[in-house]
């Protein structure tokens, strides 16, 4: 078991007593991370171009995965966060613009955008975070999970019009953070263009 493996595990077992979170804080509040972020991807341009609008809400999250740390589960009962590495921003943040970009590059739809911002929308995508996290396995290896549930509304009568969970996973050999955010991307790589299409299809 890598140092890192052993080092998870241990925060891990602290992480089931009270006040973890604010031991975490301190001892990593003066401590600089090395931030990585992730790419939009979208297929090649297919079909017509609508003239519709939609607008990507804040994903929601539960509260381990609403940060901008990366989540780490040394066991199915432990949690905590890789460490010295963060995201760019909040998970949900990331999460949205990511989806907001991957959809508007198919150039299929004439304006795609927060639901903050923008004009009045004829679809409104809600998106629910159910796993962006890694998992330590038996071997020693590690396993990059995504788990994403969309859900297309009408704007006007707010009526369900679609919803679809869209999951899958990597296994990564190594666990240096670069190899864990690459494995991250190489699932969206794959998973982004399904999400992009669905949506174009259902707006």
């Amino acid at each position: 078991m890598s140092k890192l493996t052993r080092r998870m595990a241990l925060m891990g077992a602290v992480c089931s007593f009270s006040g973890c979170s604010a031991i975490t804080s301190l001892n990593t509040a003066a401590k600089p991370l090395d931030t990585y972020d992730l790419r939009p991807v979208s297929r090649a341009r297919a079909g017509g171009r609508k003239s519709r609008t939609l607008l990507v809400a804040l994903p929601q999250a539960p509260a381990a995965l609403a940060t901008d740390r990366i989540l780490i589960k040394p066991d199915p009962a432990s949690i905590t966060y890789l460490p010295d590495a963060r995201w760019s921003d909040e998970l949900p943040a990331v999460v949205q613009s990511l989806l907001i970009r991957s959809i508007s590059q198919t150039g299929r739809i004439a304006y795609v955008g927060r639901t903050d911002a923008g004009p009045i929308p004829d679809k409104a995508l809600l998106v629910r975070i159910d796993a962006f996290d890694v998992s330590v396995l038996e071997d020693g290896t590690f396993e990059v999970r995504i788990d994403l549930d969309l859900t297309i509304i009408n704007d006007r009568d707010q009526r369900v019009v679609a919803t679809r969970l869209f999951s899958q996973s990597s296994e990564v050999l190594s666990d240096d953070p670069k190899m864990i955010v690459a494995a991250f991307q190489a699932v969206l790589n794959d998973i982004l263009p399904n999400m992009s299409d669905w949506a174009v299809q259902k707006v």
